[in-house]
């Protein structure tokens, strides 16, 4: 089958015919509650049926309406340095996008859009957390070629050819291994398991619920008991039953992880990074490197076991379409610490990574990091104590570790600033390095708590755009003078160069 190429310059285009069927799947998912109550409760009505009926009825016609009227009126031109996008019914919208101020492209293909041979495409700026455009259905052969224009910046030719297209290096592909160490480390399953007793909680009444899990472990006690069986070996099943549920949850976030992230690999093309992933959803996302604010190395104990880490990025605009996951946010989701570096100093080239010296933090006052600890620890052993007498002193078995681990946080602390960049590094359980070029930094604040005073020291955080739910650039624990150094010296070198987006 031909796939028509790109639209000529100024010519107005429709979304794909079936974009309305895609539309009405949104609106349909938007309301699947609403939808199934009023069945629900619909059906179970002995009398005074037919207005719940009309009522459903009414919402399916209002849904398959609104879809078709979003695909009737749903218009857009590709110009010789903008897109230009009309829509709306009672009230009219025009958006015209320059190519220039795109900073990330998302091709988004469910197994519905694999099955029509479409896609999704949702182009994404700096201003805001929405996208900028999403154009909700394409067919594929013209998603990837609006792609190429916007990430060419340029237009098409008046023969509507789109420029050509220049090889693309892959820096990094995750083989079968990779994927099953990224399902041990991540443990995926425990939260998909966790949403569904969520929604199970939610969506049931509680007592029914309640009288299920009463009756289930009911039935399961009294089969134990009639076996009979021995003190010891009801312990040895118990344990063995727990390790068969351990084993099941590993295996099925294994099985998640190669849903996720098969076929993942990252390219470079024109200084444009190139993330593609999935097995069922296929997921293709590319941000101009010049785009990328900040890179986080990530490293927890699972990690460490396996000699592994993951780089992150911040994005200005980087919180678009971070709930569904389709953000440009995990880079590298598994690689090893010399692949992660190694990555880094070829997409920073100039910025030597890593640090040949980091210097540290003060010292004094480190136990202000277990304050929290010691908050909780003192509240749950008094309440404990009321209730239990002398085995409520339990929970104080807890400061030990609280304290050890504060100091080896505050004596992890460190940072390196150099004529091109700024890194920060912390934790001690769960590692972390944050990098950013002084050309990306946006603003500088100077906090002082009761207890800096107190011991001299003070915080410094550097702003830089898309840091969404990533550790902060943040210098804590730093002296007094040295803050304020760095801070002046800091704000000459961002007065003096100009803010890279």
């Amino acid at each position: 089958m031909n796939h028509p190429g790109p639209p000529a310059e100024g010519q107005e285009q429709r979304l794909h015919p079936w974009s309305w069927l895609f539309a009405l799947q949104q609106q349909v998912q938007q309301f699947l509650l609403p939808l199934v109550a009023l069945l629900f409760f619909g059906s179970r009505r002995e009398d005074g049926q037919w207005p719940f009926q009309l009522v459903t009825l009414a919402v399916v016609v209002a849904l398959v309406a609104s879809a078709l009227l979003q695909y009737l009126t749903y218009r857009y031109r590709i110009g010789r340095d903008a897109l230009v996008i009309r829509s709306g019914v009672l009230e009219r919208t025009r958006r015209e996008i320059p190519f220039a101020r795109i900073h990330n492209v998302v091709v988004h293909q469910n197994l519905l859009h694999r099955l029509f041979g479409v896609a999704e495409l949702r182009l994404e700026s700096a201003a805001g957390s929405k996208p900028e455009a999403e154009m909700r259905v394409l067919r594929l052969q013209q998603a990837l070629e609006l792609e190429r224009l916007i990430r060419h910046g340029s237009h098409a030719t008046a023969t509507g050819e789109a420029p050509a297209e220049p090889a693309s290096e892959v820096l990094l592909t995750l083989p079968l291994p990779e994927l099953v160490r990224q399902g041990l480390i991540s443990n995926r399953a425990m939260v998909v398991m966790a949403a569904l007793v969520g929604a199970a909680w939610q969506m049931f009444p509680r007592e029914l619920v309640e009288d299920f899990i009463r009756e289930q472990g009911r039935q399961a006690f009294g089969y134990a008991s009639g076996l009979q069986l021995a003190t010891p070996t009801l312990l040895a099943g118990g344990l063995l039953l727990l390790l068969l549920a351990l084993v099941l949850m590993r295996l099925l976030s294994i099985a998640l992880a190669i849903v996720q992230y098969h076929g993942f690999r990252l390219s470079e093309q024109e200084r444009r990074l190139t993330v593609e992933r999935g097995l069922l959803t296929r997921l293709r996302s590319s941000v101009a490197r010049r785009r990328i604010q900040a890179w986080t190395l990530r490293e927890g104990l699972l990690h460490r076991l396996f000699r592994r880490r993951q780089l992150r990025v911040d994005i200005a605009g980087g919180g678009t379409g971070e709930q569904d996951g389709r953000a440009l946010k995990e880079l590298v989701p598994l690689a090893p610490p010399a692949s992660c570096d190694a990555l880094l100093q070829q997409l920073l080239p100039g910025v030597q990574w890593p640090p040949t010296h980091w210097q540290a933090v003060s010292t004094r006052g480190w136990w202000r990091l277990c304050l929290p600890a010691l908050f909780v620890t003192g509240v749950a052993t008094t309440l404990a104590c009321l209730r239990f007498g002398g085995w409520g002193l339990l929970p104080l078995l807890w400061l030990p570790w609280s304290l050890f681990n504060a100091h080896r946080q505050v004596t992890r602390m460190a940072y390196s600033i150099d004529a091109r960049r700024v890194a920060v590094r912390g934790g001690w359980w769960s590692r972390w390095w944050r990098i950013a070029e002084l050309d990306k930094l946006q603003a500088l604040r100077l906090d002082r708590s009761p207890l800096d005073h107190r011991f001299g020291t003070a915080t410094l955080t550097l702003d830089t755009a898309g840091a969404f739910g990533a550790q902060p650039l943040r210098l804590r624990f730093l002296e007094e003078a040295q803050a304020r150094e760095l801070m002046e010296r800091l704000g000459k070198e961002m007065a003096r160069r100009r803010l890279r987006w």
